[in-house]
């Protein structure tokens, strides 16, 4: 086995390469919406596609701007909580994250035609600021696998390299794959195949046996949110048109921290490994929304509203970092590779599912309401794009083949006495997947309360949901997963106010 100590490079570097690793998490991530924006909307689970008269029912329906009766803004702060609990070969572990952030924020200004020629009644303008993802989260897997060590992961993608390459080039020479078996070459983890016939091979200094110990730590931050611009015009008081301009913006970061361990032969070979990984994603996107609300009569309401795809444009960055422990005899050797360097990958672009909205909503005078969405969201149209890159091609026919057309139910009620409003609300989302062993359907509940002072008003709202999932420890070379169990608790407060 080679011995030699390393050093990291003193100085951080920075380099562009022209290949990253992405999957279908990556997609989903920007796929899938939070339940967000005011207390009323989140009271009612957001069953609000044919309701309007709130901000956030305008990003369902942007026709609902016109059920305001005079200029209205509203500014909403939250605490969000989210824990998981895995179970990885029988082994149960949980861990958890909330933050407090700013939710919602926005204005409508209302314009009334008093032109009695005219049918057109009434305009409205609203400019709006939603957070469509709140990405603070922690997962913590642990257990011990009894067939596969991560050393797998770094041998697929060493094999075919020659030992030249990666003895003599330093890792800035090597795009995502080589970088890998750099990793795994410079801290003896992998040694080339002594077999003469085996050229430009590897072989893993794991000990076989299995029983191989592993914790996973992935901690993830940042926000995705949407910035929108909103115009809608109402014909008689019966028919209401609207439409949205979204500029979508997003900051994310993902931390994991794997380690595996194993004590299959002591005197020699990898004992221990820690591979550390951090991906910075940012980017901006665009997408825009059409709906009508008509009101057959004074009490009922329907609705039908179309969101655009989100055309993302995305970059990557990525730092790695990876120290073994390994014997030989008595000699104990720490051995460990940090490159220093931060791969600034090239601009990708991600096009997320568009998705169709029908609503229902009964007016019970002054005394509260009922409504009903259902939305209907095709995830296998989503796609990484330039399509003709082989890397795009093959990560879209997969997600063409495994993802679904997934339909999203939602229901909520408000009651009004006197000043102040009771709400509840449920919703049901299907799993994005085609097999929900990957990913189960969602079950949210919510509640809330609200008291108007006039022209002002506070709401104050809970939310729940729970979804179970599928989480790698790595991202290839290996298949276990962690079966991960979902809860997310949000506690909101809304200000509005008339003006």
């Amino acid at each position: 086995m080679r011995k030699i100590f390393l050093v990291s490079l003193v100085a951080l570097c920075s380099y562009i390469t022209n290949a990253q690793e992405i999957s279908q998490q990556d997609a989903l991530r920007y796929a899938i919406t939070d339940l967000n924006g005011t207390a009323r909307f989140q009271g009612m689970s957001g069953a609000f596609g044919a309701v309007g008269g709130d901000l956030s029912a305008i990003s369902i329906n942007p026709a609902g701007s016109l059920f305001f009766n005079n200029n209205f803004a509203s500014f909403t702060g939250g605490v969000f909580s989210k824990s998981n609990k895995s179970n990885y070969f029988g082994t149960a572990a949980k861990d958890c994250d909330s933050a407090i952030d700013l939710n919602q924020a926005g204005a409508v200004f209302i314009f009334n035609n008093n032109n009695p020629d005219s049918d057109w009644k009434k305009i409205s303008f609203g400019l709006t600021y939603e957070n469509l993802g709140n990405f603070n989260n922690n997962i913590y897997i642990a257990g011990t696998n009894p067939t596969h060590s991560i050393d797998q992961y770094f041998l697929n993608f060493a094999q075919g390299i020659p030992e030249a390459d990666l003895a003599n080039y330093d890792y800035l020479d090597f795009g995502f794959e080589g970088q890998q078996a750099s990793l795994a070459y410079q801290s003896y983890l992998i040694d080339p195949n002594p077999d003469p016939n085996s050229s430009n091979s590897y072989v893993s200094n794991v000990p076989t046996g299995g029983n191989y110990r592993q914790q996973n730590l992935i901690s993830t931050t940042g926000f995705n949110g949407k910035v929108t611009g909103n115009f809608a015009t109402s014909f008689k008081d019966i028919l209401f048109l609207g439409a949205n301009l979204n500029v979508h913006f997003t900051d994310y970061i993902k931390r994991t921290s794997l380690f595996e361990s194993n004590s299959n032969n002591p005197n020699l070979g990898i004992q221990k490994i820690d591979f550390e990984n951090e991906v910075y994603t940012y980017g901006t996107g665009f997408s825009l929304n059409v709906g009508a609300i008509v009101k057959p009569t004074k009490s009922l309401r329907l609705g039908i509203a179309y969101e655009s795809p989100t055309w993302y444009r995305l970059r990557d960055e990525l730092q790695q970092y990876i120290e073994t422990v390994s014997t030989n005899g008595p000699d104990v050797y720490n051995d460990f590779y940090n490159p220093g360097v931060v791969n600034i990958y090239p601009v990708y672009k991600l096009q997320t599912p568009s998705k169709l909205t029908g609503s229902f909503a009964y007016i019970f005078g002054s005394s509260g309401l009922i409504s009903f969405d259902i939305a209907s969201k095709d995830y296998s149209n989503t796609a990484f794009k330039p399509k003709n890159e082989i890397v795009y091609s093959n990560l879209n026919q997969q997600m063409s083949s495994t993802l679904n057309n997934a339909l999203e139910y939602r229901i909520g009620t408000e009651y009004k006495y006197k000043q102040a409003s009771f709400r509840l609300g449920y919703r049901f989302e299907e799993s994005p997947y085609k097999n929900d062993y990957y990913m189960s359907d969602l079950i949210g509940y919510s509640t809330g309360i609200g008291y108007s002072f006039g022209n002002n008003r506070l709401d104050l709202a809970y939310s729940y949901s729970e979804r179970d999932y599928r989480q790698s420890l790595i991202t290839s070379g290996m298949n276990d997963t962690a079966n991960i169990n979902n809860k997310t608790n949000n506690v909101l407060l809304t200000y509005s106010f008339h003006f």
